[in-house]
């Protein structure tokens, strides 16, 4: 069974700084919650919480076990993903440097992997009936490889579009699949698994929306201590993110912080959310978070309507600022990285496209960056 960090002593609303006990808050904040409000909580950790190290052995996310909910874990070798040099799209650009973590590198093709390995641990300990998540692509395909590791039964709610390379992953990791008219309609369905059935949900069910689950979530802040013991990284004005409801560009933002409390870094870079097309760009602008942002696009990864809190306060907080990218271009993009080696997810190459824009504004200081690539282009159908 998974073993929970007995330094982990509870949760912190990261809107209204609000305490909770340990236990599970799929929905967020209560407080916040009873307001409208949606907005996620964070792990706390007792004093005596070891000091953060980023000069052991790389050996994937476990060495820093001690720094998460559950230090005892179902592990595939998530985490220390290569962060690999582009210096002639650097020249092209007129950057000193220019980094791509790799994200694609971990066990199942993606990010969501660091996200998976914590949940799964949390639900197999408090004894959940099954693992559900509503997803079309990643984080369903992550999940019922974690899922299967650990011996537990997972549901991914999706709908018929899925890609076929997706949907037989799901088929092949044992999950069950259920499919629904349209995205929120998933919502819809996860919803009433959770609170009729007690299921874990590793993915968000409101709307206006909350992060996923907050122990699956600090798994990411792994991918921040990756970034700021690198040098290269370390050294970038900006760090570019895929970004649609905001879990990896704020576990960054919340690893890197722990890292500076650390006095392991001095600064952060400026966090620059990428985007398929204006959304966390018009809150950023004034608009409320809370809305609906609809738009048409073929990144899937990054698709949906909605903005989350932890999105908006992780780019404010770190000075960044979120740029919406054509699809034409990101396309372009893809080509262009395949050619340098690197065959992305469309959606892993919005940060590129991003960093064109910014680089194309008036008075650009930009000379140094890292974009994140989520995930490798052999999931996605052929066009």
């Amino acid at each position: 069974m998974p073993i929970m960090n007995r330094h982990l002593v509870g949760f912190r609303c990261i809107r209204c700084d609000a305490r909770y006990p340990v236990a599970d808050y799929p929905e967020g904040c209560p407080r916040c919650l009873a307001e409208a409000f949606p907005a996620s909580v964070v792990p706390v950790y007792d004093e005596s919480l070891p000091p953060l190290r980023l000069d052991g052995p790389r050996n994937g996310m476990r060495r820093f076990a001690d720094r998460l909910p559950y230090g005892d874990y179902d592990s595939l070798g998530e985490g220390d993903t290569p962060l690999v040099a582009l210096p002639r799209l650097a020249g092209e650009l007129g950057l000193e440097s220019l980094h791509l973590k790799l994200e694609s590198a971990n066990p199942t093709g993606s990010h969501k992997d660091r996200m998976s390995a914590q949940f799964v641990a949390r639900a197999k300990d408090r004894g959940a009936p099954a693992v559900i998540a509503a997803s079309s692509g990643n984080a369903g395909t992550s999940l019922a490889a974690y899922a299967g590791l650990a011996g537990m039964p997972c549901t991914i709610v999706t709908t018929r579009a899925i890609s076929p390379p997706w949907r037989r992953a799901l088929v092949m990791s044992g999950a069950e699949i259920i499919y629904a008219e349209d995205s929120l309609e998933r919502w819809v369905i996860v919803r009433r698994k959770v609170r009729e059935e007690g299921y874990a949900s590793a993915t968000n069910y409101l709307d206006p929306p909350v992060g996923s689950d907050a122990f699956g979530v600090e798994g990411y802040k792994t991918l921040g201590y990756e970034l700021a013991e690198d040098e290269e990284a370390a050294a970038a004005d900006v760090v570019v993110v895929p970004t649609a409801r905001g879990d990896l560009i704020w576990g960054i933002y919340h690893g890197w912080s722990e890292a500076i409390a650390a006095q392991r870094v001095a600064t952060m870079p400026r966090l620059v959310a990428a985007e398929p097309f204006p959304r966390l760009q018009d809150v950023m602008q004034g608009a409320d978070l809370r809305g609906h942002f609809p738009g048409q696009t073929s990144l899937v990864s990054i698709a949906g309507a909605t903005v989350t809190y932890q999105a908006f306060e992780a780019v404010r907080r770190s000075g960044g600022t979120a740029v919406a990218v054509t699809q034409g271009a990101a396309e372009a993009d893809q080509l262009a990285l395949a050619r340098a080696g690197l065959y992305l997810e469309l959606s892993s190459v919005a940060p590129l496209t991003a960093l064109r824009r910014l680089m194309d504004q008036p008075g650009s200081t930009i000379r140094r960056a890292v974009l994140i690539a989520t995930s490798h282009g052999y999931k996605e159908p052929a066009s």
